[in-house]
């Protein structure tokens, strides 16, 4: 089976991911791509996304009920979530080691974990 052809919405999206801060919700995705492919329309965002899930290269994360997509091979990393703003950071360094395999009572085998923080941004928190 051949890769699906590249096109130019396919590939700002492919873009937009990759140079986020933080994992993105579909309509940030939408008016970024937008301002590079100005008709490209939500349907197609959400038929690229699938399709780079599929292939790997995008992963869903869902926070607080609400499913972003950030570019996959990232590594081990976190999430801040701005209360203040609503954007959403990753976070490279772990606040917490948990390694994998270790055994909480009552037999929990840990196989990975997420964690995110909740709080004001940088910019927010100099506002006020």
């Amino acid at each position: 089976m051949t890769a699906p052809r590249s096109t130019k919405q396919r590939d700002v999206i492919s873009r937009v991911l990759e140079i986020a801060e933080g994992p993105l919700a579909v309509a940030d995705i939408l008016a970024r791509t937008q301002s590079d492919v100005p008709g490209v329309g939500l349907a197609t965002v959400y038929r690229t996304l699938k399709l780079l899930c599929d292939q790997g290269s995008v992963h869903p994360v869902t926070l607080d009920g609400e499913t972003r997509y950030e570019a996959s091979g990232r590594g081990h990393h976190h999430h801040f979530s701005c209360t203040a703003c609503g954007r959403v950071f990753t976070l490279h360094a772990c606040p917490v080691s948990i390694p994998s395999g270790t055994v909480y009572q009552g037999g929990f085998v840990v196989e990975a974990h997420e964690i995110t923080l909740y709080g004001r941004c940088p910019a927010c928190a100099a506002t006020g």
